[in-house]
């Protein structure tokens, strides 16, 4: 496979193969950032944040290429040309709420929004500037393919929007290096691709030490999450195009105390968060809970700390966590979330599950849509949970402060709910992302997740609820 830079990785063609394979599958990534007023100015105007953002494309050239093709698969990868009808305007719009433009009629508007596909003639992003929210507040609402870039590149690109966000990020706390992949993990903006598949294979082939750590560890990987495969649950189920957005915010400061307090790590407070609202959904339905817990597929950034520039694309791994649903007392959920995140992290598995994306690469593009159904599939995992670092000081766009981001994070074929979760300035939002046709009943997943960070604030004695937006 070329290392050409114009020519999609393996990983990247993913996500295209995942749409050709299912109309209902949308693989964009997105956020719903909400401004406070302008003081006496208004919403910015169209026409001013479209210049605004085009002044600054210089930095991500790409997001002024479009496919070559607008299917992936057959003899070679997909390639990124120049668009050469580019035109911002077609790229950036605008939106109105209706009355009384709440935070109801907000996440309403959302999930039309996050509902309908890129049009894959054209670069694949766009951004829309939603005004009519009350109190003079106002919104941008952005979606990127995730061909395109990942779920850290997403933030990195708020750099187009966000005044100084280099500045605030590079100046910024981490939080738990561990959870970041490697330490500065928000510090890197623009990230660079996924070293292409071929190549990492040839290189590890070439080291037998190396080759027999990685045939281990991908042994472990098989048999720990292929055979004995995720459990049947209705969070797998053919969806529909449709979404619903949800969203729940808490305090940092409030998870980083039940962290001190109880052990573990932010991810691990979160997971817990995560696996109790899931756990509410269930029970709710009368479902079965499966005692070996259902699994979660949790990316992991992999970028190396020098790895930045004006290069996008995905660099990421996958951890797979059991989440204990079928576990009724919060202490003990919590501890057994330790206990699983702790084991995997020490475990073959990362390895595994890098040898096993680096070697997909090696496929032929007329092939590789198999691959990434396989990859994909609801016998690998149940749900994703992606937790991404966000800056920890106030932003400002076009002279307003940045309240709040709500992340998105795509379904993929037969997987009806997926939650990531961004830290920013103090807080940490969960973006709740459902299959309308199949998860009507999304709100008890949110109460859910706000009753689990209530109660484990509580066994640790913090005196802050979850607020829930």
């Amino acid at each position: 496979m070329s290392t050409t830079p114009d020519r999609l990785t393996a990983i990247d063609g993913t996500f295209l193969e995942l749409e050709d394979a299912d109309t209902a599958a949308h693989m964009h990534i997105g956020a719903l950032l909400v401004f406070a007023e302008r003081r006496r100015r208004g919403t910015p105007a169209l026409d001013e944040v479209r210049s605004f953002v085009d002044g600054r494309l210089d930095a991500l050239p790409r997001y002024r290429q479009r496919l070559a093709g607008l299917s992936a698969g057959g003899l070679g990868w997909q390639r990124w040309v120049p668009d050469e009808h580019f035109d911002v305007a077609r790229h950036i719009r605008a939106a109105t709420l209706p009355a009384p433009g709440g935070m109801n009629e907000l996440l309403a508007w959302a999930g039309e929004y996050y509902s309908l596909r890129l049009d894959r003639s054209m670069p694949l992003w766009e951004v829309t500037v939603v005004d009519g929210l009350a109190n003079g507040r106002w919104a941008l609402a952005t979606k990127t393919h995730h061909c395109l870039v990942d779920g850290v590149g997403s933030v990195d690109a708020a750099h187009l929007l966000l005044d100084d966000v280099r500045e605030a990020l590079a100046a910024a706390p981490t939080g738990d290096g561990e959870e970041r992949g490697k330490p500065g993990f928000a510090r890197r903006l623009v990230p660079d691709s996924l070293v292409h598949g071929a190549s990492a294979a040839l290189h590890a082939a070439t080291h037998p030490v190396d080759l027999a750590r990685r045939a281990t560890a991908l042994g472990e990987l098989l048999v720990r999450d292929e055979i004995q495969g995720a459990p049947d649950t209705s969070l797998n189920q053919a969806i529909g195009p449709r979404r619903v957005i949800r969203s729940v915010t808490v305090n940092f400061d409030d998870v980083r105390h039940v962290k001190r307090t109880l052990g573990g790590t932010v991810n691990d407070v979160l997971l817990a968060a995560a696996c109790a609202g899931l756990r509410d959904l269930l029970v709710a339905r009368g479902e079965h809970l499966p005692a070996r817990g259902i699994r979660a597929m949790v990316p992991m950034n992999i970028r190396q700390p020098d790895e930045h520039g004006d290069a996008l694309g995905n660099h990421i791994n996958s951890l797979f966590i059991n989440l204990p649903v079928a576990e009724p007392d919060p202490a003990r959920r919590y501890s057994r979330i330790r206990e699983v995140t702790s084991t995997v992290k020490e475990s073959a598995l990362p390895l595994g599950a890098d040898t096993l994306l680096r070697l997909t690469g090696i496929a032929p593009p007329v092939l590789h849509h198999l691959i990434a159904k396989s990859l994909f599939a609801k016998r690998l995992f149940n749900v994703t949970i992606t937790n991404v670092p966000g800056p920890q000081v106030r932003m400002t766009a076009f002279g307003a402060p940045l309240e709040t981001v709500w992340p998105l994070v795509p379904l993929a074929t037969d997987h009806a709910v997926g939650v990531a979760i961004i830290s920013y300035d103090g807080h940490l939002c969960f973006g709740i992302n459902a299959d309308l046709d199949s998860v009507p009943d999304v709100d008890v997943l949110v109460a859910g997740i706000d009753r689990g960070i209530a109660d484990l604030q509580q066994l640790a004695g913090a005196e802050h609820p979850a607020v829930t937006l």
